[in-house]
């Protein structure tokens, strides 16, 4: 097949985009297919480029805004007009953020008539969109834990939600602009923070407890990961920095509780109408309580994402894996390995 991998952008995630290209693409190339490299900031890279681009790794925090706001500006039209993207066989998508994941990407490719991996425009913006994704959930009987949305008081988190509580912009991956805030003298430098990343703030009774995760593939649940992070929250250095976090695949949870946990994950994945592939994340409470926090329709494809852990943990190897998301975008009949 020859395969477009669109990567990079100009969303806070775009050096997680980076990375995540610089496994897919040569796992394509191994695999046969012929891979064309595409940011969405800058078009079709050149050999030369493309390996100094894929080779700079994730540093301690995410790009600055006045360095993506210099990429907007001088970014091209997506290339689906482009006589590199119009006989490719399948787009794959190594977005992360913004409009690479919010459904705009997407719906441009749609019009394009161009197959792609991950969900469709609908789904990719209704996961983007935690209050809403956070509705449908308590719809399909999927616990999340309760919320409001900004402009709020201490007062009102008195009342509704307690403390401490989670900030964090509505629409934003990566646990950027998010805070855990205590106590109520902490809630205005909280709001001012996620809302330098969106116009929606979401506050979030803060759930304590293990943070579990399970990839969902073609509709059925991988074993359950455990993330265990030095700090209270599983933040960006936690998540790409070596040594940031130690993550169990498959975590250690009584079987009945195992399977309770994958089947809320795809009870999730099935309530956004997500496509062939997904992460849910969830908290474990002191009693045992599970509770949906997000869903990714774009999770990371890094060495050490996630969802290829869980994958491996089920028997498919990277790139496997790559290989069936590729399939599914375009239909073609493949084989799920049993997740156990």
């Amino acid at each position: 097949m020859k395969i477009a991998v669109l990567f990079g952008g100009t969303s806070e995630e775009r050096d997680v985009s980076i990375a995540s290209a610089a496994q897919v693409i040569p796992a394509l190339r191994g695999l046969g297919h012929e891979v064309v490299a595409v940011d969405t900031a800058s078009g079709r890279l050149s050999g030369p480029a493309e390996q100094r681009l894929l080779t700079s790794g994730v540093g301690p925090q995410p790009p600055s805004g006045s360095a993506l706001a210099g990429m907007k500006q001088g970014a091209p039209v997506l290339a689906a007009e482009t006589a590199d993207m119009r006989d490719v066989d399948v787009v794959f998508l190594a977005l992360h953020g913004g409009a690479g994941e919010d459904g705009r990407i997407q719906a441009v490719l749609d019009l394009a008539g161009l197959a792609y991996t991950g969900s469709n425009h609908i789904a990719s913006a209704t996961a983007m969109d935690k209050d809403l994704s956070k509705r449908l959930f308590r719809a399909a009987g999927v616990p999340t834990a309760d919320w409001r949305m900004a402009p709020i008081t201490a007062q009102d988190i008195d009342a509704a939600l307690g403390w401490p509580v989670v900030v964090k912009p509505n629409k934003q991956g990566s646990t950027v602009g998010l805070s855990v805030v205590r106590e109520p003298q902490g809630l205005a430098r909280a709001l001012s923070l996620a809302q330098r990343f969106d116009d929606e703030v979401m506050v979030e009774r803060f759930i304590p407890g293990r943070e579990l995760t399970v990839g969902v593939l073609q509709g059925r649940a991988l074993p359950v990961g455990e993330i265990i992070a030095p700090g209270e929250v599983f933040d960006y250095q936690a998540k790409y920095q070596a040594g940031g976090a130690r993550e169990i695949f498959p975590a250690d949870l009584p079987p009945d509780v195992a399977a309770r946990v994958q089947e809320l994950a795809v009870r999730a994945h099935a309530a956004l109408k997500l496509g062939a592939y997904s992460r849910i994340d969830f908290r474990m409470d002191a009693h045992g309580g599970i509770w949906c926090l997000e869903a990714n329709s774009l999770p990371g494809m890094t060495a050490a994402s996630l969802l290829p852990q869980a994958a491996r943990a089920a028997g498919i190897g990277f790139p496997e894996l790559v290989e069936q998301i590729c399939k599914a975008a375009i239909r073609l009949p493949t084989e799920v390995s049993d997740s156990g």
